[in-house]
């Protein structure tokens, strides 16, 4: 593995200063490839310091590690305001964050939570326990990043989700799902084991603090009333958020502000 240090980041036509934003080069041995990622410390971090908590959040479909860095340059403040290192993976445009079942050359799952996460430990002077780790993500990253902390509390404590495809089913032909698991009609089990709706018998009251929202005019709604509605029932604690809004970058903006906040306050409650 390596780490480069990005001299300046270009955002929004306008060059920064940006000694605080690295880009780590991890060698995945589940894939046999290098994966990159972004990481960004708040602007006082110190090797010596006490250890920061860490936020991973996942990008959507179609885009890579670069998108919320790029396209969301909030993010760079939330470093330094709320004290946290972020880290950016890289999902391969549609990974989907799976190991597919199909695939061996697409283990995105091991790699996030295993192989990057052991990075991160490595290179940054981080809290090495779930309960300094959090995940969240839009879409695709809204889903993997449920589905990653739904299989591995031991590893994330918090874990968010904005416009996340929580019940795919409905999408069968979209997004390169079918590549990941198989097509429905010929591996519906893949589609049923994998799917995030389905995996809340996985946790218990006390196994993660959960926040997610959706807006309501996006075609993920559904899927995220109904994953509210399955928590309801089995008395997990959880904070949903409706507002009105499509799946567009407007609301990832303001969605993602709520979820720092959750996080600080997690945080903090974990001390």
């Amino acid at each position: 593995m390596k780490k480069v240090l990005f001299l300046v980041l270009a955002l929004t036509g306008h060059l920064a200063l940006a000694r605080d934003v690295d880009t780590l080069v991890v060698m995945s041995n589940s894939m046999h490839k290098e994966v990159k990622n972004v990481v960004i410390t708040p602007a006082d971090y110190s090797q010596t310091e006490k250890p920061y908590p860490v936020v991973y959040i996942l990008h959507g479909a179609t885009d890579d590690y670069r998108f919320w860095p790029e396209y969301v340059p909030e993010v760079h403040e939330f470093a330094d305001r709320y004290r946290m290192i972020l880290v950016f993976p890289d999902g391969a445009k549609t990974s989907w964050y799976f190991d597919s079942p199909i695939d061996s050359t697409f283990k995105y799952e091991t790699y996030v939570s295993k192989e990057l996460v052991n990075s991160v430990d490595q290179n940054y002077n981080t809290i090495e326990n779930r309960t300094g780790r959090a995940i969240t993500g839009l879409s695709m990253g809204g889903h993997g990043a449920f589905y990653l902390a739904f299989r591995h509390p031991d590893i994330w404590g918090a874990a968010g989700s904005t416009s996340g495809g929580m019940d795919f089913r409905p999408f069968p032909d979209r997004w390169d799902i079918a590549k990941r698991l198989g097509s429905f009609d010929q591996y519906p089990e893949n589609w049923e084991r994998n799917t995030v709706i389905n995996m809340v018998p996985l946790i218990d009251k006390s196994s993660l603090t959960l926040i997610f929202d959706c807006g309501t005019d996006d075609f993920f709604y559904e899927g995220n009333k109904a994953l509210h509605e399955k928590l309801l029932n089995r008395n997990i604690p959880h904070t949903y958020i409706e507002n009105p809004g499509g799946h567009a970058l407007d609301y990832w903006l303001k969605s993602i502000k709520y979820h720092m906040i959750f996080f600080e306050d997690y945080f903090a409650e974990s001390k």
